[in-house]
């Protein structure tokens, strides 16, 4: 039975967090029912019919795709045995490395007609230019081919978690009755990992609903796109708020479906997963289908846009660091250090909370504090600004009025207001790492430390503090390299000539430099190379992976394993 609410330290960060953490979302809902200039409907007779029109087919394409890649690989390195699969384990998770706009601005130029593949194909069969016609990249399918080829590990992570932890005798039973590998897997392993399947879906399309540099780049008019123009070109916060609600509305209906999804799947595990499923030993051709069905994947999300960034920083020849690398790198290193360094001392304040103070209302404001991992960067930025901007206003009016006195932007405008809105998108990332850490704690020893007087403050410091230093790392780490990737609230948010790695990768590329645009975009692969190598010894050192899927995103049983836990975004 829940305790009743009581008055603490512990308690209060809690709440005034979810507080806090749930105001952008409350700001753009709320805006729906304000009047608007007119903008609104303009936006509604002219492109918001091709903002929904766009981001209905994008989840089509991407969920299509990302199934079939990540259902196929999951099963075939779990239940198979072929060249290369201990390798495809863990390289299966690295294009969770690379961004998405960074994938993008590698894939145009490979791709573009005077890239290396038409350009090669070109000089192979001697064509002319009007011989070879190539499907354009920059379009809504080579969006859908980017989303694919960088998201498909969150399908992949979760299935073949599932598959580990509750077929192995199913799957056994199966064997014993003659049924083979495709029939396992289309009669048993599938409809086992629905749920999973379901969750890892889910989170793939949230980040594509998310995504504003490929899509911008692309030239993609979907929601994201239209929230920045209408934001910035119209300067009508209103119309952007409303444009926010009607994603936000998307993404409600993702997190729905995910739930009714699992609403009567009930699994029942003798071996708590100490078991994996006897794999099957591919022969003849097999083998080697099997192989490239893995290495495919691995090829074009990780291996293809690494080296052609590569390629990119190369061909300038005589390389000089720009001059302002430095400010970028800075700029980047003091916006993660900061929001990292609060977001995981925010999650070991509110996840002690939780596991002390069991009651249904630290429950609810626990998971309003971690709200915002579902809410795409550009909601939440709209939803920052607008109360930040009242705020800042109402402030410097009083001054004036009181004290003949200025005050100017406090919180619009500054890093200050940029770590905030970080800090509302990726808290959920510090605060699931930790409470997976406080969920592998004996409660004995809660209750031994208070047996002998030990209240919050010191068990907090003297007990969980000591055994949970791996995990604050490990969420201390995730939550960096998150906020050195996003880019949609960036771009909103950041304060006037304050340049992160992010946007000045996005500004080189929309001028069409992508050859600067390659070293920012490395630098960014290279520190989001830190968690996917984490993962990889995760799935390496343990007999099986913490089953992400059971309670979809955003829920409690989000383990360490998990995608969602990981902190990785499509932005």
């Amino acid at each position: 039975m829940a305790r009743r609410l009581r008055f603490s330290p512990l308690r209060m960060v809690t709440l005034v967090s979810a507080a806090l953490f749930a105001l952008p979302v409350l700001t753009v809902v709320w805006h729906i029912f304000l009047p608007s200039d007119g903008n609104w409907a303009h936006l509604a007779a002219t492109v918001l019919p091709r903002y929904v029109t766009n981001s209905l087919v994008l989840m089509l394409g991407v969920g299509a795709g990302v199934l079939v890649v990540g259902v196929a690989t999951a099963w075939l390195v779990t239940a198979c045995r072929f060249p290369g699969r201990r390798i495809f384990e863990w390289a299966l998770i690295l294009p969770l490395a690379v961004p998405t706009y960074v994938m993008a601005y590698a894939y145009t130029d490979f791709f573009q007609f005077s890239g290396p593949l038409q350009s090669g194909l070109r000089g192979l069969t001697g064509w002319g230019p009007q011989d070879l016609h190539l499907p354009e990249i920059r379009s809504l399918g080579g969006a859908i081919l980017v989303f694919i080829a960088a998201l498909f590990p969150y399908v992949y992570l979760v299935v073949r978690a599932a598959f580990l932890q509750r077929s192995a005798g199913i799957l056994e039973t199966g064997r014993t009755l003659g049924l083979g590998p495709g029939q396992l897997f289309r009669r048993l392993a599938v409809p086992l990992a629905r749920p999973a399947m379901v969750a890892g879906l889910a989170l793939a399309l949230m980040e594509t609903l998310a995504d504003y540099g490929a899509v911008s780049y692309f030239g993609v008019q979907t929601f994201t796109t239209g929230i920045y123009r209408t934001w910035f070109s119209l300067g009508d916060r209103v119309a952007a708020s409303q444009l926010s609600a009607g994603l936000l509305g998307f993404v409600v209906l993702l997190l729905l479906l995910e739930r009714w999804s699992r609403r009567r799947a009930r699994y029942h595990r003798a071996d708590a997963g100490a078991r994996r499923p006897a794999r099957f030993d591919l022969q003849g051709w097999h083998r080697y289908g099997a192989a490239v069905v893995c290495g495919l994947p691995v090829l074009m999300g990780f291996v293809l846009p690494a080296l052609v960034l590569l390629s990119m920083l190369l061909s300038l020849g005589e390389f000089n660091w720009p001059s302002h690398y430095g400010d970028w790198i800075s700029n980047t290193l003091l916006l993660g250090l900061v929001t990292a360094t609060v977001a995981t001392g925010l999650a070991l304040l509110i996840g002690s909370a939780l596991r002390l103070g069991r009651s249904r209302v630290l429950a609810v404001a626990g998971r309003l504090a971690g709200l915002g991992y579902a809410i795409p960067g550009s909601i939440i930025a709209v939803g920052v600004l607008i109360p930040f901007a009242a705020f800042d206003n109402g402030l410097d009016s009083w001054m004036r009025e009181v004290f003949g006195l200025s005050t100017g932007l406090l919180l619009t405008g500054t890093a200050a207001g940029l770590v905030f809105a970080y800090l509302v998108r990726f808290l959920s990332v510090s605060l699931q790492t930790v409470n997976s850490g406080f969920e592998r704690l004996s409660p004995s020893l809660d209750a031994a430390a208070q047996s002998l007087g030990a209240g919050e403050g010191r068990l907090l410091r003297r007990l969980h503090l000591p055994l949970l230093k791996g995990t604050l790392l490990t969420a201390f780490l995730l939550v960096f390299v998150d906020v050195m990737k996003e880019l949609p609230a960036t771009l909103i948010m950041r304060p006037f000539n304050f340049d992160t790695l992010a946007v000045t990768a996005h500004n080189f590329a929309i001028d069409e430099r992508l050859a600067e645009a390659a070293l920012p975009s490395l630098t960014i692969v290279a520190v989001g190379l830190l968690p996917v190598i984490i993962l990889a010894r995760l799935i390496a050192t343990s007999s099986t992976v913490a089953a992400a899927g059971e309670a979809g995103p955003g829920g409690p049983g989000f383990g360490l394993a998990g995608p969602q836990a990981m902190g990785y975004q499509g932005k």
